[in-house]
């Protein structure tokens, strides 16, 4: 393209997406128009229609977009406008070539949007980044590795390196990659959850001993009441409002807790119900919305509970049973006591303050609970991504504790996860801070000596780029320089590095901002197919409610000359431990082999090649559902 081609495009893209009053439900005809936009602007109508009969499929691929869970009786159209366009701009028939590239230099291609980088298309080739022109030049993959283990062999220590993980790798990837980067001798592994749920993790971790949710979709369908604490489905993840109608129609409470009124948590228009579609009808989604202060979680959850403390006490001396369920609260649960004190400590003035709810809203929402046998506590950034998240997951988790609601059917804890292996990733090792159980199983599997030193998660891996620390940045998918706290600090950090490297299917920011030494490795995505030695291979998932299953692409790779992330992992690892005694290769011949090894790691896992190939894969076992 020429210059003025190019601006025509950039045109194009602003004028994509309007900004403007939107009456409708969320849903519904605009929803479907959303996707066949979305499918002809990829130029693929025909490819990408019979791609989508393939999403959330039992023999298909996991959808890209989020992790919420899918039905086991699953609809032939089992996926979202959000799901559908991520598919649509993977499954893309345009491409980023070296040719692109060299006719492109890496500081114009900053100046533009970042969805004009991603609506460029899918990356073909292996590049590196020459200076001298600031462009991307081509690099062959043995080559790209070599340099890699160049890089990393001169480093005075292994934590002079960072490996970033995005939430999209696989179970199989990920293994793969703490494998390679513990053998290579760090921890360093800051990792997406740093910015979404890592609250979520370690606040249920010290509230009921495992750092996921304890419910699954069943659940869902004998639940009381919903309660939705700061999170958005209809922009997040909207198959959960296929959940959240059918829980409405059958006349179960929806209650909001949300600062500011989202259509989806209002009315939906489902795209699978026809008469809705033909009437233009929709159902209403939540039954009360609740409109806290921002930031006000934490002292609108100590307010219910401040009430149900006030209505136990009430109720105990005039011969009623307790709110709290008192025999549950003795069996499983420490602290109680020590938490009703503090609740009696504090003033009912400071709650209202803080909260931002009326006295009326706050005793109204309390009495919700209080009427709920079966209550399922669903909750997303909202209550996680600030300085008191930990607290708020804590307080989210007494509130069903005190009431016996954990490990009941129908009522339990439901952290709504975002990219659609978060979870996974974590459950294989993904973590700086691992335990020491963790090392000692991936030690006795391997004979390797693993380090017991705790690692950096993302904000100290930014810091420790800044200051020189660490030297090298390799990330498996992502958008670092992007989903990073302070982005000019990051970016500055960035690029004080000699090396950063980026496996990716589409160009984006983080790309732009290079180390000294800089390369892009592009992969294969969900959708395509992954052929290996011993024939098409399937990776793995876990989804927000710890249902592990498999996924197969079904579209020819859209280059000849991109790896799956297992073979990008395993070739590092062969380039730069060269005297390993783990047969990277061998593992890439079948993904079953890596899934062997990933029971022999961890327990839950147990069998996992002959579950996870049954038809909807297995649930992992949860320590908390055992108390029904």
């Amino acid at each position: 393209m020429d210059n003025s081609e190019e601006q025509k495009h950039i045109q194009e893209n602003n004028g994509f997406a309007r900004i403007e009053p939107y009456t409708h439900p969320a849903g519904g005809w605009g929803a479907l128009l959303s996707v066949a936009r979305n499918l002809k602007r990829q130029d693929i109508l025909g490819k990408g229609s019979i791609t989508l009969l393939n999403i959330n499929q039992p023999t298909g691929f996991d959808c890209p977009g989020c992790a919420w869970p899918e039905k086991k009786d699953a609809h032939a159209f089992n996926f979202c406008e959000n799901g559908a366009k991520a598919v649509a701009f993977e499954a893309t028939s345009k491409t980023v070539t070296p040719e692109y590239f060299a006719g492109h230099t890496v500081s114009w291609l900053s100046e533009q949007s970042d969805f004009f980088l991603e609506d460029l298309g899918r990356l073909t080739d292996p590049v590196r980044y020459d200076a001298a022109t600031d462009k991307y030049v081509p690099i062959s993959w043995d080559d790209a590795f070599k340099l890699i283990a160049q890089h990393l062999h001169v480093l005075d220590n292994p934590d002079q390196a960072a490996f970033y993980t995005s939430g999209r790798a696989s179970n199989e990837a990920a293994f793969l990659y703490q494998l390679f980067v513990r053998s290579f001798g760090t921890n360093n592994f800051p990792d997406c959850s740093n910015m979404c749920h890592e609250t979520t993790s370690v606040g249920l971790l010290d509230s009921i001993g495992l750092g996921k949710g304890t419910v699954t979709l069943e659940d869902f369908d004998v639940a009381d009441a919903i309660f939705s604490f700061g999170h958005n489905p209809g922009t997040n993840h909207p198959r959960m409002l296929g959940t959240l109608r059918e829980v409405s129609k059958r006349g179960g409470n929806i209650i909001a807790i949300n600062p500011i009124k989202e259509r989806g948590l209002e009315r939906f228009q489902d795209p699978q119900a026809p008469l809705e579609m033909m009437t233009n009808g929709s159902t209403p989604i939540s039954r009360y919305y609740f409109q806290p202060k921002i930031g006000g979680d934490y002292a609108l959850m100590l307010g219910m509970l401040k009430h149900l403390n006030e209505w136990d006490k009430k109720a105990l001396a005039s011969g009623k049973p307790s709110v709290f369920d008192r025999n549950f609260i003795a069996v499983n649960t420490v602290g109680f006591d020590e938490m009703i004190a503090e609740i009696e400590r504090t003033e009912w003035a400071d709650i209202y303050k803080h909260s931002g709810l009326s006295p009326e809203h706050l005793e109204k929402l309390a009495k919700l609970f209080l009427e709920s046998e079966r209550s399922i506590f669903c909750w997303g950034m909202g209550i996680t991504q600030h300085r008191h998240g930990t607290a708020n997951v804590h307080m989210l988790a007494n509130l069903l504790l005190a009431r016996g609601q954990i490990g009941r059917p129908g009522a339990g804890l439901c952290p709504v996860r975002g990219h659609s292996n978060v979870q996974g990733d974590r459950t294989m090792g993904i973590n700086e801070l691992p335990s020491p159980k963790l090392l000692d199983n991936i030690d006795r599997v391997f004979g390797i000596k693993s380090p017991r030193k705790n690692g950096h998660g993302v904000v100290e891996t930014i810091k420790a780029m800044a200051e020189g620390e660490v030297k090298v940045f390799i990330g498996l998918g992502g958008n670092f320089a992007v989903a990073t706290p302070d982005t000019s600090y990051t970016q500055e950090a960035l690029r004080k590095c000699n090396l950063t490297v980026h496996v990716a299917t589409k160009l984006n920011r983080s790309h732009l901002v290079c180390g000294k030494d800089a390369l892009i490795l592009p992969c294969l995505g969900r959708t395509e197919i992954d052929e290996q030695l011993h024939g098409p291979q399937a990776i793995s998932v876990e989804d927000s409610m710890s249902n592990i299953h498999l996924s197969a692409g079904r579209n020819a790779p859209i280059s000849e000359n991109i790896l799956s992330e297992p073979d990008i992992v395993a070739r590092m690892a062969e380039a730069v431990l060269p005297d390993s005694q783990i047969k990277w290769k061998w593992y890439i011949e079948s993904y079953d082999r890596i899934r062997d090894s990933i029971a022999d790691v961890f327990d839950e896992f147990h069998d996992f090649n002959l579950r996870v190939y049954k038809p909807g894969g297995f649930h992992l076992e949860h320590p908390a559902n055992q108390h029904i």
